[in-house]
């Protein structure tokens, strides 16, 4: 089902710029991660991740879920450098 995110997340970063890396991780389901230009679904260490599960980081990708309140419900959880993370938004926008 990730895999599934890696062209579009790839293609957002062909067409935009993204600084620092992030790593989305959905625990079993695996992870993907943004970094050098690419989107990958290889472990690595990151600037900042973002622990959610794979359903809400669906939601979040397609604009269902906004990240503010889900930071703060508690649906997602950040550790690491909180600044890569605002910086998703942009990558997210058409």
């Amino acid at each position: 089902m990730l895999k599934d995110l890696l062209p579009r997340l790839q293609q957002g970063l062909e067409t935009k710029s993204f600084d620092g890396s992030l790593k989305f991780d959905c625990g079993d389901a695996g992870v993907i991660v943004l970094a050098d230009g690419t989107a990958s679904d290889q472990e690595r260490e990151t600037d900042c991740t973002l622990k959610l599960s794979s359903d809400n980081l669906m939601k979040l990708l397609s604009g269902k879920l906004n990240p503010m309140t889900a930071v703060m419900s508690g649906k997602i959880k950040i550790s690491g450098n909180p600044a890569v993370a605002m910086k998703l938004a942009d990558l997210l926008k058409a």
